[in-house]
């Protein structure tokens, strides 16, 4: 089963663990948040990554997830990407989270797609202007 590493600002990898939670009824497994606080040294945050997809790996890889590409918390994910092995995405969305969450019993290069998917499917204009006029 993939793992999957929240590495986010502070506090929103606890955020979607817990709203994640909500939608399967409980507590998942094998997935993790690290929220990265405003002066946290990149460094000891890199290595606090690290450990944690030591600890969520059980052969079948990581996907890491991050909230901004280019912000901290993405920043300290550049030297994680292992091909295979650990692939990083930006722009959490909880449609992401649960994709992820969802298919993660496949391949690492699925769960990536499906995490993708989720998040372009899940941003959708809602529109429930009320419509005057003729007809």
């Amino acid at each position: 089963m993939v793992g999957i590493l929240l590495l986010t600002h502070a506090p929103l990898g606890q955020a979607f663990i817990a709203a994640a939670a909500h939608v399967f009824r409980g507590p998942t497994e094998r997935v993790e948040a690290i929220d990265v606080a405003a002066d946290e040294d990149t460094h000891a945050v890199n290595i606090r990554a690290r450990e944690a997809i030591a600890r969520l790996d059980d052969g079948d890889g990581v996907l890491v997830i991050t909230d901004i590409k280019g912000g901290t918390p993405s920043n300290c994910c550049n030297s994680l990407a292992i091909a295979g092995h650990v692939e990083v995405i930006a722009g959490i969305s909880l449609p992401m989270l649960l994709r992820a969450i969802t298919y993660r019993r496949d391949t690492l290069d699925v769960v990536v797609e499906m995490a993708l998917a989720g998040a372009q499917n899940g941003a959708v204009r809602v529109d429930n202007r009320i419509r005057v006029g003729p007809g």
